[in-house]
């Protein structure tokens, strides 16, 4: 019913044929039939389509995606060239700067991450324009715990960086002692200042895929 391109599609081809998520594919084609949705259909599972199973080192999860037109393109925090940085994104530019020395770009673009091996995953895959949260209870929760299922269940060692309330939630199912999991606030402007300012996850996360034989990331988002 989906088609990912890589290892995701085999690893989830029961996902797609399950009560829930056949529900919740009826209410998208409501949804995106009737209201304006973001991100575009085509752009739901690009977190899955630039990171491979096999290549997943790191896993940033977000909330839901971006509700203003032209932001959200599948990969959380990260809006295309040409769109302004919203604010969360500026904050965690702010804390890469201080922790990793990175000259922030002049985009919003997070493929280069992506493409390195760091799962860019939001808990809610979509979202009804300027109303957030307006996707939640839907199901894409239930889709969203099988990922991280399946990634907690990988032999090779993962940094799981989890920002914010919903994504701590998430925290409960990654119980293989192998992996790495860093809390901290969300970086929107309303909660960085109570600890993701500091919280030094960059640098923790090449320092524990370093101690494991494993290629950091480089932070460096480049213009």
């Amino acid at each position: 019913m989906v088609n990912i391109g890589n290892d995701w599609d085999g690893i989830l081809a029961d996902e797609w044929k399950k009560p829930y998520y056949l529900l919740l594919r009826q209410f998208l084609k409501e949804e995106y039939s009737s209201k304006e949705i973001y991100p575009p259909m085509g752009d739901i599972f690009n977190a899955l389509k630039y990171t491979s199973f096999q290549g997943v080192k790191a896993v940033i999860i977000g909330q839901d995606p971006y509700h203003g037109p032209g932001q959200a393109h599948g990969l959380c925090f990260s809006v295309k060239k040409g769109v302004e940085p919203p604010p969360s994104l500026q904050n965690i530019y702010k804390e890469m700067a201080a922790d990793v020395g990175i000259v922030p770009p002049s985009h919003g673009e997070l493929t280069h991450l992506a493409k390195q091996g760091v799962l860019l995953l939001n808990t809610v895959l979509t979202v009804r324009r300027s109303a957030a949260a307006s996707h939640r209870g839907q199901g894409w929760e239930n889709f969203t715990d099988r990922v991280i299922k399946e990634l907690n269940n990988k032999k090779d060692p993962i940094v799981f960086l989890l920002w914010g309330r919903p994504a701590a939630e998430k925290a409960k199912i990654i119980t293989n002692p192998i992996h790495l999991k860093l809390e901290a606030p969300h970086p929107s402007p309303l909660s960085a200042y109570r600890g993701f300012f500091g919280c030094k996850h960059f640098s923790l996360a090449n320092e524990y895929l370093v101690k494991n034989g494993i290629e950091p990331i480089e932070w460096q988002i480049p213009d």
